[in-house]
Parts: C-alpha cells; sequence; structure tokens
C-alpha cells in the first residue's frame, strides 16, 4: 500500500500531537513524543506549548525536580529530555555512539592515547556519588589523579561512558547556569535497563510513524537496525512512500485522512520532528531545510502552515518589549498571515509575561 506525501505529514503531525492541541499530562506528552530534543535548556518548554491544551512552564519543571524526567545525552549522542523510564531504557543501547566518539572525536582523542578509559570512568563515577559536578569541576578532580592529562578529555571520558544526567536547575524554567551531572543510577535509584533495540524501534514508530528504516537510524545514530525491522516484520505493517521506499508502522496507530485540516502553530528552537527522519520532506521543504537547520547545528524556531515548515521566528528584547520576527519563506496570504499573528500573540504571553509586545514579518 502507498502512502502519499500528505499521508505521511498528517500521520506525522498526529503522532506529535500537532494536529490538536492534546488534553493530556505533560509527562505522558514527553513518553508519547518519545522525548523532546534540549541541547538548549527551554526548547522543551516551546515544544510542549505547542502541542498541550493550558501547558504551564512550572509543570514540566517540577517533573525534572520530582525526577520523573531528566536531561541526558541520547539519540544521535545529543540531549535530550525524557521519562525516567526511557533513560534507564535507552542509555545502554546509545553506549556505541558515546565509545565512537571517544576514538574519533578530534578535539579530546589525542589526549587519551594509551589511557585507561575505564579506570577514568570508575573514578568519575566515585566522584559523582559524593556530589554533582560541573564539567569543569570533574575535569579538574580528575586531573589531581592524572596530572598530565587534558581535564576536558578526562571530563569527556566520563560523559562518554558513564550515564550523566543533567541535574538541576538546570532546565528550569527561568534558571540559568553551567549544567551539573549526577549518574542516572544515583540520579534516579534505579540501574539501567538490559538493551532492548526492539522496543526503541517500536516506541520510535509510536512516536514518529509511518517511517523506514534509514529514518530510524536517524533518529537513534545508530546503524545496522535493518536486522530489527526483520525481526519485527511479522507484527509491523509495511507501506511504501511515493518514491517507493518501504515504510513501517505499528498496525494500530493513528493514520488520519489527508484531509484532515492541520492547524498554524509556531515550532521551538530544535523541535525534533524536524530532527528525527532522514527524509525530512514529509514536513520540510529540502530548498528550506538550510534557512532551519544553520552548519553549525543551530535548529531554529518554525512557522507551522498547513503541515508543512513556511517560516521561522526568532524573539528578542529590548527593555520591557519582546519582538518575535517571522520570517517567511514565500509570502503568507492574509489568512494565514492572520493566523501566525495570533499564535505569536500566545507565544510571546507565555515566553515573555509582563512584556510589551511586538510582532514584525519579513
Amino acid at each position: 500500500m502507498k502512502l502519499t506525501q500528505t499521508a505521511l505529514n498528517r500521520a506525522t503531525l498526529d503522532r506529535q500531537l500537532l494536529l490538536r492541541r492534546a488534553k493530556i499530562s505533560p509527562l505522558d506528552a514527553v513518553d508519547q513524543l518519545a522525548g523532546l530534543q534540549a541541547q538548549a535548556p527551554f526548547p522543551p518548554y516551546f515544544g510542549l506549548w505547542a502541542r498541550l491544551d493550558g501547558f504551564r512552564p512550572e509543570q514540566l519543571s517540577q517533573l525534572i525536580l520530582d525526577r520523573e524526567v531528566v536531561r541526558i545525552v541520547l539519540m544521535r549522542g545529543t540531549v535530550h529530555l525524557v521519562t525516567a523510564a526511557d533513560a534507564l531504557a535507552w542509555r545502554p543501547l546509545v553506549q556505541p555512539i558515546m565509545t565512537r566518539d571517544l576514538s574519533a572525536n578530534p578535539q579530546h582523542t589525542p589526549h587519551l592515547e594509551g589511557l585507561d578509559v575505564e579506570e577514568v570512568a570508575a573514578t568519575a563515577r566515585k566522584l559523582l556519588d559524593e556530589r554533582h559536578h560541573t564539567n569543569k569541576e570533574l575535569g579538574a578532580a580528575l586531573g589531581e589523579r592524572w596530572p598530565d592529562r587534558a581535564t576536558s578529555a578526562l571530563a569527556h571520558v566520563a560523559r562518554g561512558l558513564l550515564p550523566l544526567v543533567q541535574v538541576p536547575p538546570r532546565g528550569i524554567w527561568g534558571k540559568s547556569g553551567q549544567p551539573a551531572y549526577a549518574t542516572a543510577e544515583t540520579w534516579l535509584g534505579r540501574p539501567l535497563s538490559e538493551p532492548n533495540p526492539d522496543n526503541m524501534v517500536l516506541r520510535y514508530l509510536k512516536a514518529f510513524g509511518p517511517a523506514s528504516v534509514r529514518d530510524a537510524q536517524a533518529w537513534t545514530g545508530l546503524t545496522r537496525l535493518g536486522e530489527v525491522f526483520e525481526r519485527l516484520r511479522p507484527t509491523l505493517k509495511a507501506f511504501q512512500d511515493e518514491n517507493g521506499r518501504e515504510l513501517f508502522d505499528l498496525p494500530d496507530a493513528p493514520r488520519p485522512d489527508p484531509e484532515t485540516p492541520a492547524p498554524t502553530r509556531l515550532l521551538g528552537p530544535f523541535d525534533q520532528m524536524l530532527l528525527s527522519y532522514a527524509d525530512r520532506t514529509r514536513v520540510l521543504d529540502d530548498v528550506h531545510r538550510k534557512l532551519v537547520v544553520t552548519n553549525n547545528g543551530l535548529v531554529k524556531g518554525t512557522v507551522l502552515l498547513d503541515g508543512r515548515i513556511r517560516g521561522q521566528w526568532d524573539i528578542t528584547r529590548k527593555r520591557d518589549t519582546a519582538t518575535l520576527v517571522v520570517t517567511q519563506f514565500e509570502p503568507f496570504t492574509k489568512k494565514n498571515t492572520a493566523a501566525v499573528t495570533d499564535s505569536a500573540a500566545d507565544l510571546l504571553t507565555f515566553a515573555e509575561p509582563g512584556a510589551t509586545y511586538d510582532i514584525r514579518f519579513t
């Protein structure tokens, strides 16, 4: 069975809670979305604001403080905000990414030659069990044991071999400061789970399907997932996209009518919907990709019109005035301009309470 580009688009929006604002808890949303991209502290808040009915920043902050969700390096070796259960289940699965980086990182690998990295990791674990450390503090403490090594490289070993979570106040709405780390086992009071790639792939399809093997590999950063899909094939439903690529999905997952209306949404920076496919054309035209994802890996806030990325946005604040500038990739219709203006006003109310607002289009 073939799926049109529009059918794929609507299925993706539905899984990502973007066809309608969901009336579920933030914790359930983080679970449904298979986590939220979190290289910067606050994109997860914008991600939930775009998807949930009545979301308030303090709801997510409290989940972090209560250790129900954590910030941890996972898929693609980048920071994600995920449920505690997913952190424990997925961190062992992405260890090959972290191990590979230890032997291939041009900044740190030259300083690790001949070093017993397992001993460094064991020492770092003892230090982190005593108290939380920032990256600089951890490197300095390890440097007392290995004074002939670059402290930054020693801290890099700890990040690569230990499941480190970023502890509050990092990631708390309105707070700032350098990341400080604890091990996931100590912070959550539970051991890591046994690796189960089958469950990870099923969770990916629940949040992002229908999708190809290459899509799942792009999301995880792992290779050889074709073996997992073949193992799961009897339990999955297979499709083809308009280019003949094979896609897989959960049999009972929602795949809405392609004619289903898609509301206007302003998505936050680093939105995971833009980073979780090898083929992003279901939501983002290739011609616009470089306008959204910069050469240094930044992903800008975007404008979703009729299910597709049609612009980007930025907020700047000068004294008491917050200005949201919308950059149109192509001129909006009057109807779309009005819808984006309404969404921008709502976003400013959420992100910059108490400020005077200004909305501009370029």
